[in-house]
């Protein structure tokens, strides 16, 4: 395993996924698809950890298929290039932003970026709802890959969420004791 490789790849996600760790998902996605890796699988169950694990769900995400890739060395390589990126560039933008927060140009950048990073991780959590929700059945009827018993429990743990507003822990262990007794 080439650990430069490991270092590049997340060095280019860690440069080009604007807003935050589920916009790396796609990104993922592609090295999934290029390299052996992970699997698609792995992305979502590797999501499902890093969701519930302290830290950044990109950083998490990186150690992990990074661990997957090369090990030990992997695992400490991947985040390392994820963050070089931004650390570049809250180095620059930070020397630069204060002498041009006023420019036109440098608000109009920032009004574009948000919108940009809004669509990247809302492909990602479409992403995600697919991968837990639908199993797709090839040559089957629309319907007939669809997890039932996982769409319970998303539907009743969003409905939760949107109306209890507690501790999003509890929301982690209750689905994890659901997991659990559902069997899934």
């Amino acid at each position: 395993m080439n650990l430069f490789l490991v270092y590049a790849e997340f060095f280019k996600i860690g440069a080009f996924s604007v807003g935050g760790g589920l916009a790396t998902l796609p990104f993922l996605y592609d090295i999934a698809s290029r390299y052996d890796w992970l699997t698609r699988a792995d992305i979502g169950n590797f999501l499902a950890i890093a969701q519930s694990s302290p830290g950044a769900v990109g950083v998490n995400m990186a150690a992990q298929t990074g661990y997957l890739a090369g090990g030990i060395p992997g695992a400490v390589l991947a985040p390392l290039g994820l963050i070089t990126p931004a650390i570049i560039a809250i180095l620059i933008v930070a020397r630069i932003f204060t002498a041009f927060k006023e420019n036109a140009a440098v608000k109009a950048v920032f009004g574009g970026l948000r919108p940009a990073a809004a669509g990247l991780i809302a492909a990602a959590g479409f992403g995600v709802i697919r991968l837990s929700l639908y199993a797709g059945v090839p040559g089957g009827i629309w319907y007939e890959g669809f997890r039932l018993k996982e769409m319970v429990l998303f539907a009743a743990l969003f409905i939760l969420v949107w109306k209890c507003k507690k501790h999003p822990i509890l929301y982690i262990a209750a689905a994890g004791m659901a997991g659990i007794a559902l069997g899934l």
